[in-house]
């Protein structure tokens, strides 16, 4: 019960982000306003992590069942890829290494940031 409250919390969030998309028609995804929200109200504490941690948690361990619908709207509209499979290929291998890259060297500012912290 307390995971579905969680992801009921989120859910929230994530349709506010949509609202706030529509609302001034930005370009900017509300899936992804939601998140900035998120982050921002986790980090202002008006939400507390204990008020969303089981339901993330739900989200990540059944994270690749998300996949399904993308792996079959591809399978169903192959024919919109065909010729294109190679460069799709190194798109998203080249952007992969570019998410793995950034998120690399921001993991490695914030250790440093924190170990400066502790000094």
């Amino acid at each position: 019960m307390k995971a579905i409250i969680h992801i009921a919390v989120l859910y929230v969030i994530y349709e506010l982000g949509s609202w706030i998309q529509r609302a001034f028609d930005l370009l900017i995804p509300g899936s992804v306003i939601g998140m900035v929200l998120l982050f921002i109200l986790l980090m202002t504490g008006i939400v507390k992590v204990t008020w969303v941690e089981e339901g993330a948690r739900f989200f990540i361990n059944h994270l690749t069942l998300f996949y399904i619908p993308v792996t079959v709207g591809i399978i169903n509209y192959f024919y919109l890829f065909a010729g294109w499979g190679f460069l799709l290929v190194i798109i998203a291998l080249v952007s992969t290494m570019m998410v793995m890259a950034t998120s690399g060297y921001i993991t490695q500012l914030l250790v440093r940031t924190k170990e400066l912290d502790h000094d």
